[in-house]
């Protein structure tokens, strides 16, 4: 996926042609306003990369992309929260007819951090369950429209829960595409271990048609996640295994987004690298730590995380607060570090 600013046409195609030189076969781009779509016009006309245009929140800009790209990704949580006096079907309706019209296929993709509230509610002790009803629900949309050319995507930042995620979803809609991805992968390499973790437990199994590798990488190294992804394929298709089925529970875990045309602070990148280097003392504390670059996906996707930091235009915000950060991160770190092996005394 493009991490430039969609509106920075020579920037974002530079991007696409690196990814597609590097051996990406689908370039992803996000497009959350009309200036985005007036660039993506641009954008089209300046690269040979397969296009996916990334629907933010507005699901109505696919009737002016779709003309652009060939593939429409929208996030079934997404349309909950917008036009919600409307049924969740006419919205899925008016994107299969758009698709339809452009000969555009359809991505469902479901994430971990913005799954519709009433699903949530209905499987609390089970957020992997909530994911792949709103998956299959999705399907059914689909399918009862007649719309047969979409694929769905199930991605969470822990790899077990993606393997798990996909496996109970490919049982049960064995028919339907799936696109593999561990969002929010962090840093390498540990983000390419459970990238690695991820596509050699689902791949073997037949389980997977396309992949994303999500690394937090500078906007000149975003090439590097298809070499990452060619190079995992390559040893799965040698049959050379690097991982085991589980990643590592019992250590410190960082997860943060790959970066995109969403960030709004160019300084994110930074910020996941100083937290990666002040936290290292901590590495023997299952705790997890969540660094996101952006308002659509920040504040849900670090509700699960023990600390979670994602940037605005101008600040940081900490559990949604906004204050000096490394400094309170730390703070906050030794706290729960303390509060987990403190041995209660009893008289």
């Amino acid at each position: 996926m493009c991490a430039t600013r969609t509106q920075d046409v020579d920037a974002t195609v530079a991007q696409a042609e690196a990814i597609r030189m590097a051996g990406g076969d689908l370039v992803r781009v996000a497009v959350d306003s009309a200036k985005d779509v007036e660039a993506l016009a641009e954008i089209r006309r300046q690269t040979r990369a397969n296009l996916v245009v990334d629907l933010q929140e507005n699901y109505r800009l696919a009737a002016s992309v779709a003309p652009h790209v060939d593939k429409v990704r929208y996030n079934p949580g997404h349309l909950y929260h917008h036009e919600r006096e409307k049924p969740i079907r006419e919205k899925v309706r008016f994107l299969a007819e758009v698709a339809r019209e452009h000969d555009c296929a359809i991505r469902v993709g479901v994430n971990c951090g913005s799954v519709d509230p009433e699903l949530k509610a209905r499987h609390p002790e089970d957020d992997i369950a909530a994911m792949v009803e709103s998956a299959l629900q999705h399907c059914a949309l689909l399918d009862e429209l007649g719309f047969d050319r979409y694929v769905v995507s199930l991605k969470d930042s822990h790899p077990r829960k993606v393997i798990e995620g996909n496996t109970r979803f490919a049982a049960l809609r064995p028919d339907v595409p799936l696109h593999l991805g561990v969002t929010e992968a962090g840093i390498p390499p540990e983000g390419v271990i459970k990238t690695r973790v991820a596509f050699e437990q689902l791949l073997s199994r037949g389980i997977g048609d396309t992949v994303r590798v999500s690394l937090t990488l500078p906007n000149p190294r975003k090439h590097e996640e298809i070499t990452v992804g060619r190079q995992i394929l390559a040893d799965i298709s040698a049959g050379r295994f690097r991982s085991v089925p589980v990643f590592d529970d019992d250590k410190l875990n960082i997860i943060s987004c790959p970066s995109c045309s969403r960030v709004e602070n160019e300084k994110f990148v930074e910020l996941a690298e100083a937290v990666k280097e002040m936290t290292a003392y901590a590495e023997r504390h299952a705790l997890t730590i969540a660094v996101m670059g952006c308002r659509v996906n920040g504040p849900g996707e670090t509700d699960d995380a023990d600390l979670g930091l994602w940037c605005g235009p101008t600040h940081v915000n900490l559990k949604r607060r906004t204050e000096t950060v490394l400094p309170r991160l730390r703070r906050e770190l030794d706290a729960l570090i303390d509060a987990r092996t403190t041995t209660p005394v009893s008289s």
